[in-house]
């Protein structure tokens, strides 16, 4: 029963504080045993506005935060799942997240699908969407994960992708947005996407002001496992092949189901 762990700050523009929370979560999440540790989107640069300073902030995946963060998953093996500004090929960036395992190796990516141009906002403006590849997964302890962004728990079918493709549970790091209603979407849609696909989600989110922080870990029912509220902070909880198993002997929704994925 590997123990899974998310943790929510407040990115700002300085990458180094950034880097040097990032890397005191780790440490601190390795040390309470944790084999992963999910961080919210946009954690190398967030500013408040989606201007230039996201486009000049961009890093390759093997820019010097990636490098870091090889450093700290390998000195602490433990698996870490961050957000950064990937460069592209276009003038904008990709909004990217990478799995790096406990050798330090990028062993999945993820660049976000559904671009956030609701609510008033135009993330498209500065950010390319990713293509629509076969979904990455990697592995924790037995168990499988997959990928997706904080606009993308709109769209029930990315999830079901991933759960097609192996995925026993989800990280979704977010800078999901305050505003009306906001938050009583993103805690009924993620606990959504769990009972829906019989999956473990954990979710990732920045605090205040660029989310609504109130990150938490889902089991395969639905149940809310750990949350780590309304402050910066890092929350724990234990998953299980066998709870998924039980879970899925009782709603068997995925063997029953009549309809499959199909990229538009």
């Amino acid at each position: 029963m590997p123990i899974i762990s998310v943790a929510q700050f407040a990115p700002t523009d300085d990458k180094a504080r950034n880097a040097a929370i990032i890397a005191d979560y780790v440490q601190r999440a390795s040390t309470a045993g944790a084999r992963l540790i999910a961080f919210p989107e946009f954690s190398m640069f967030t500013v408040s506005a989606m201007d230039d300073r996201f486009v000049r902030s961009a890093e390759s995946l093997s820019g010097p935060f990636v490098q870091r963060v090889g450093r700290l998953a390998a000195e602490h093996q433990i698996t870490i799942v961050v957000g950064l500004n990937e460069t592209s090929s276009d003038g904008r960036i990709h909004n990217t997240l990478v799995a790096v395992n406990v050798d330090g190796q990028v062993t999945a990516t993820y660049r976000k699908i559904h671009l956030y141009d609701a609510f008033g906002f135009t993330e498209s403006s500065r950010v390319r969407p990713g293509e629509i590849d076969k979904p990455e997964t990697f592995e924790v302890d037995g168990l499988r994960f997959g990928l997706q962004t904080c606009y993308d728990l709109r769209f029930p079918e990315v999830t079901r992708r991933l759960v097609d493709a192996g995925a026993d549970a989800l990280v979704l790091p977010a800078a999901w947005v305050p505003g009306p209603l906001k938050e009583d979407h993103w805690n009924t849609l993620i606990r959504a996407r769990a009972i829906e696909n019989t999956i473990y989600v954990a979710a990732a989110d920045q605090t205040a002001p660029g989310g609504v922080a109130n990150s938490f870990i889902v089991d395969p029912m639905g149940i809310p496992l750990a949350s780590a509220g309304e402050a910066e902070g890092l929350t724990l909880a234990s998953i299980s092949a066998d709870r998924i198993a039980r879970v899925r002997a009782q709603n068997p929704a995925l063997e029953l189901r009549r309809f499959t994925v199909i990229p538009k």
